[in-house]
């Protein structure tokens, strides 16, 4: 049996902003909304899709499953998050922490990782 992971799928109150934001963060590109949801894609079609899909309730706990993220800069790329609606967030990390924990305008959790 072969396996292809294809998409994360991610609940949002409202997927086209919020897969928006993230097109935006990624550089990737939005694809045209479908009954479903939106599709976020990697220009060239390697990685897999984020797909945001609606839902009523609002996000209440730590997410199970979280995206990391690695940009050269680090600090001019956590500048450039902040001022586009992520946050700082808390979720238990250490003090120490080669990473800063983040979450996009809809409180989904995400790490950004420090150059290595």
């Amino acid at each position: 049996m072969v396996i292809r992971w294809e998409a994360l799928t991610i609940d949002a109150r409202d997927p086209f902003s919020l897969a928006q934001w993230w097109a935006e963060t990624l550089g990737w590109r939005l694809t045209d909304p479908v009954p479903g949801g939106v599709e976020v894609q990697e220009p060239g079609g390697r990685a897999p899709s984020l797909f945001f899909v609606a839902v009523d309730d609002p996000k209440s706990v730590k997410n199970r499953l979280h995206l990391d993220l690695y940009a050269g800069d680090h600090e001019a790329t956590l500048d450039g998050l902040l001022a586009r609606g992520a946050s700082r967030v808390s979720v238990g990390q250490p003090a120490e922490a080669e990473w800063t924990v983040l979450a996009d305008p809809e409180g989904n959790e995400f790490c950004l990782l420090e150059p290595r």
